[in-house]
């Protein structure tokens, strides 16, 4: 076992929260949000991942013959693609509506956000 997967992730997280800490633009952060959620995917391929492992599928396969890779993770990684897409999707409309109605994506210049 190896931590490099692990580290790589968790650079990855970093430069999104870097990003995201300096950004001055609204589009830049959902960007940078998005870099984020991708270092689940680095990190969810890590937990799976089997040396020599397969596919899941038992039809030509003798049980304990080979290792296999956990299906779970395998799904929870399409599951983190799809919520991810979503999320994205999400908040460019959210900033879309933003820029229509206060005419800027500068965070600091919207005075409707600001209690």
């Amino acid at each position: 076992m190896t931590l490099l997967p692990y580290l790589i992730a968790a650079w990855i997280f970093l430069v999104g929260v870097l990003g995201l800490a300096t950004s001055r633009n609204l589009i830049h952060a959902v960007g940078c949000l998005s870099v984020c959620q991708a270092s689940t995917y680095v990190l969810l391929l890590a937990v799976g991942y089997r040396g020599g492992g397969t596919a899941p599928v038992f039809s030509d396969l003798k049980p304990g013959s080979r290792p296999l890779v956990d299906p779970v993770v395998q799904a929870l990684a399409l599951t983190d693609v799809v919520v991810g897409a979503t999320l994205t999707a999400l908040l460019l409309a959210l900033v879309i509506q933003i820029d229509k109605r206060a005419g800027t994506v500068d965070p600091d210049r919207l005075s409707e956000l600001r209690g």
